[in-house]
């Protein structure tokens, strides 16, 4: 019985899109290794940004961070 992890940050993923994650990583088990689908569980956790670090700060730091950049970056007067 395969188990299979995936972790995302919480970040708006809808429950289509977990769907497809959870329907095709079941599938490529099946095509690639011979795995029977109902036996096959796949768990999908949301990690808030805050609780999710990569080279020494967590992604919500450096979500603002990219922000601000963004923000330096844009002409006086342009929307995006």
């Amino acid at each position: 019985m395969p188990y299979v992890n995936i972790r995302i940050t919480r970040e708006g993923a809808t429950s289509a899109e977990k769907a497809r994650l959870i329907a095709g990583v079941t599938e490529l088990l099946q095509e690639v290794l011979g795995k029977n689908p109902a036996t096959t569980v796949v768990v999908i956790d949301e990690v808030e940004t805050a609780n999710w670090g990569i080279g020494g700060e967590s992604v919500a730091e450096r979500r603002k961070k990219e922000g601000e950049t963004e923000d330096r970056m844009q002409q006086p007067g342009e929307v995006t």
